[in-house]
């Protein structure tokens, strides 16, 4: 199932024509990657998609690229980091769930590799294929596919440089060393000094790294993967950058939600047929002032830890100007799941911590989590819009044609076409199994989506589209299956299900043989697993 299936391929009709479009990238060869995911961002978070969070940057990115509305991850951490850099379906990766069996902690699987929680050693990674194909590599930020055991570290998966972040979160601040947190180099723990922010120091390693790739060798194609953990709690952000939003958020969600809808329609983003989804829970004239004070607050430390990340998606952009590698650069932009509504409706952890350097779980909370995600339904850990829609952002100078830049693309496409886009673009001639399609031709000429289906497994939470109908369903007490047209009804409020039974018997029944084949076990969630586990010793 997801053993290595090498073959070999010659240059595809793709690259053909990419090179014919593209003189620029033919003259001065292969393109250099850079791949950038951010964690725990909504949808309409970005001002290129609708938000008010200042992100010159990535506006500038989308406004000389493209943007893709129909671009999905995975709905959680781990199990996007494994379908991005597999090209696979998570549970094809070792990864179905987090970094540990659901079923038994400590041990290497519970009965099936797809929940061992760690990349299967027998899956290339697209630092292994791209390094193979000539490519340096590098990654900085949070990897979160493996700690306790080298083998499964960035460097022994195909990176030659790695800063960053094994374990899933940290304080921004002051790292802890203790649980997996702390700060590591290549292989080896180091220290971080007091006016230390994660954010800035991910990028100060992503140009050290660009710098030392050119001094080795300035004409071998790089590949970048900087992985921010920006804006995953704990909300924290330099005080300069909270400033700027102290008063935006303090007249409550629904005045944000409204706004950004609005724009959302006005930019192309969202039909007007497709309603905004209801509250999802207390309304902010509710809150007694100094909550509604705290929770303003809340909102302004998360919009500055995004503005704070599109200040240093600037400073990569003018890394890569400096040493003549921008033009020739593709750029891809994308958030691993959608806005996290942890913590509750008003959020988690202790509000005397707020700006402060202490503190671990603090979260802005499900009612800006709804926010973040207009116009969408639910959120990370879910498997309908609102968890899995990323913003995605792909910016290409020689390869992208000039009348195509700011344009939308709507083909519907996810996270397993990026390897083999990748490797389209490295002109790689040997290359794993992959579940995805390249999306050179959606880049370059507005190529249409081919038809197939595309799914999703997370804690039970279950999905399947193919073309413009998507059936899902939500893991909890017994929920049934729901059936969108998502061309007349994306934010998923008219479940045909009843109305539709053949064409939800054909989903089902595409859904079940996807889920034997890639090893979805029956979720029961890690308590009960893990109680059913000892039951059976």
């Amino acid at each position: 199932m997801n053993r290595l299936k090498p073959i070999t391929v010659m240059l595809s009709a793709v690259l053909t024509a990419l090179l014919a479009v593209c003189p620029a990238a033919a003259a001065d060869g292969r393109p250099n990657i850079v791949v950038i995911l951010v964690d725990d961002m909504g949808y309409s978070d970005l001002g290129c998609y609708g938000g008010e969070v200042q992100t010159p940057h990535l506006d500038a990115l989308a406004e000389g690229g493209l943007r893709f509305t129909q671009f999905y991850n995975t709905g959680r951490c781990c199990p996007t980091r494994a379908s991005l850099l597999t090209g696979l379906h998570p549970h094809q990766a070792g990864v179905g769930w987090m970094t540990e069996s659901p079923g038994n902690p400590g041990s290497a699987d519970f009965g099936q590799d797809s929940y061992r929680g760690v990349l299967s050693p027998d899956t290339p990674t697209a630092a292994e294929a791209l390094g193979d194909a000539g490519y340096r590599t590098m990654m900085a930020g949070k990897w979160h596919l493996g700690m306790n055991d080298r083998s499964s570290w960035p460097t022994a998966r195909g990176f030659d440089r790695f800063y960053g972040l094994l374990a899933g979160a940290t304080n921004f601040f002051q790292p802890l060393a203790e649980r997996g947190r702390g700060i590591t180099l290549d292989d080896e723990a180091v220290d971080t000094p007091g006016d230390y922010y994660f954010t800035d120091a991910i990028t100060d390693y992503a140009i050290r790294f660009l710098d030392e790739a050119e001094r080795i060798d300035d004409d071998q194609p790089f590949f970048l993967y900087i992985a921010h953990t920006a804006p995953h709690w704990p909300i924290q952000a330099p005080k300069e950058d909270v400033d700027k939003y102290r008063q935006r958020y303090t007249d409550g969600w629904e005045p944000i939600r409204a706004e950004r809808y609005a724009r959302m329609k006005r930019m192309g983003l969202v039909e007007a047929g497709w309603p905004l989804t209801p509250l999802d829970g207390p309304k902010w004239d509710t809150l007694e002032p100094a909550k509604q004070a705290e929770m303003a607050l809340r909102m302004a430390i998360y919009a500055a830890m995004i503005d704070r990340m599109d200040q240093n998606v600037g400073r990569v952009l003018g890394a890569l100007k400096r040493l003549g590698e921008r033009d020739n650069t593709l750029i891809v932009f994308l958030n691993d799941n959608g806005a996290c509504a942890e913590g509750g409706p008003l959020g988690g952890g202790p509000a005397d911590q707020l700006e402060t350097k202490r503190g671990y779980f603090l979260t802005y909370g499900r009612m800006w989590a709804n926010a973040s995600n207009t116009p969408y339904r639910e959120y990370k850990h879910w498997v309908h819009e609102g968890g899995i829609a990323t913003p995605c952002i792909v910016n290409w100078p020689a390869g992208i044609p000039e009348a195509d830049r700011g344009a939308l693309r709507d083909q519907p496409s996810y996270l397993p076409d990026l390897m083999p886009t990748m490797l389209d673009l490295a002109q790689a001639e040997g290359r794993p199994a992959a579940e995805g399609v390249s999306l050179v031709p959606a880049i370059v000429r507005n190529a249409p989506a081919p038809e197939r289906a595309m799914y999703w497994e997370h804690e039970g939470n279950a999905a399947v589209r193919l073309g413009d109908w998507k059936l899902v369903r939500r893991h909890a007490g017994g929920a049934e299956w729901e059936l969108y047209n998502l061309a007349e009804d994306r934010t998923e409020m008219n479940n045909l299900v009843d109305a539709q039974p053949q064409r939800a018997a054909e989903l089902i029944g595409l859904w079940d043989n996807w889920a034997d084949r890639v090893g979805v076990m029956a979720w029961e969630g890690p308590k009960k697993m893990r109680e059913r586990a000892q039951r059976a010793e």
